[in-house]
């Protein structure tokens, strides 16, 4: 049987999504023992390897923390500690790994290298973060939201600043999940043709204009990024540019009413967000990070073969 592969959210079918979300609300509910019918079998010998080519703290500790929590072990390698840094293919790096552990989590610099990654691996592989998406991040929101404010089909959620790799999976999720989304970004930042190609073609409620005001109009949820992530070298030019993106308590206002705000961290206040909305009432930026939690779990425990 093939592996279980949580590479993008586009690649999963809606029921299935559905059955990781609740999943993951029910892990919450539960705390830190797993009931015993949530978990995989054979959960207590399977070992996680994390790949990191990049720094993290809530990917790293999250899968660690969730592995641990259903009742398996994990191994955290840097880029550095494979041959790959040294020039071995990923196809046998997938292959070799595939013989000794049981799914592979990976933060990587290149998408394609995920999506290559699981061609040759016989193990799960889930995608921790690329150049291109952050699937596992937007499951943790979507759990966040539905905390707040209920099922999310049918709510509106704007996305303000950089049309990035989190706001391309907002694009997925909301054809999967049946939710409007509105991008708001300048011209030279908007997502990536394949994204909003994909989104059209799926029929997705997504608009994408370079104006915040008309995004945030009445929004049910706001959510931002850092203005300049790990990778970029033109940071003065992107700060003059995604300036008028930035969100703050003029913006917010013009969202709904009970509106809440999400940050998937780092912030950088003063950039991207204010400190009196990312500090506020409508913030639930620590919620947020907790959720990834157990959305990895929850995660884990598909790709491990428990529905």
């Amino acid at each position: 049987m093939a592996p279980r592969h949580f590479i993008d959210i586009g690649d999963i079918d809606p029921a299935t999504l559905r059955r990781i979300v609740d999943a993951g609300h029910e892990m919450k509910r539960a705390g830190k023992v797993v009931p015993a019918r949530l978990r995989p079998p054979g959960i207590a010998e399977a070992v996680l390897v994390m790949i990191f080519e990049k720094p993290s703290t809530r990917t790293r500790v999250s899968f660690d923390v969730a592995m641990r929590q259903l009742g398996g072990q994990t191994i955290a390698l840097n880029h550095t500690d494979l041959q790959l840094g040294r020039g071995e293919s990923i196809a046998d790096t997938a292959r070799v790994l595939s013989r000794y552990i049981d799914a592979i989590m990976i933060r990587a610099n290149s998408h394609e290298s995920v999506v290559e990654l699981g061609r040759n691996a016989t193990v799960p592989v889930i995608n921790g973060l690329t150049d291109k998406s952050h699937p596992c991040q937007v499951i943790a929101d979507i759990m966040t939201f539905e905390e707040r404010k209920g099922p999310i089909a049918g709510h509106t959620i704007a996305w303000v600043g950089d049309g990035n790799n989190v706001a391309a999976s907002w694009a997925h999720a909301a054809s999967r999940f049946g939710f409007k989304l509105r991008i708001a970004s300048p011209a030279q930042l908007k997502p990536e043709r394949p994204v909003l190609d994909w989104v059209a073609a799926e029929g997705a409620e997504v608009l994408v204009t370079d104006d915040p005001a008309e995004a945030v109009a009445g929004a049910d949820c706001v959510v931002t990024d850092t203005w300049v992530s790990m990778g970029h070298t033109d940071a003065p030019r992107r700060k003059q540019m995604l300036g008028p993106y930035a969100v703050d308590r003029d913006l917010m206002r013009k969202a709904g009413s009970n509106a809440i705000f999400m940050h998937c961290l780092p912030a950088y206040r003063g950039n991207e967000v204010s400190a009196e909305v990312i500090d506020g009432p409508q913030s639930v930026v620590f919620d947020e990070a907790e959720n990834r939690l157990h959305a990895q779990k929850a995660i884990l425990a598909w790709c491990l073969g428990k529905d």
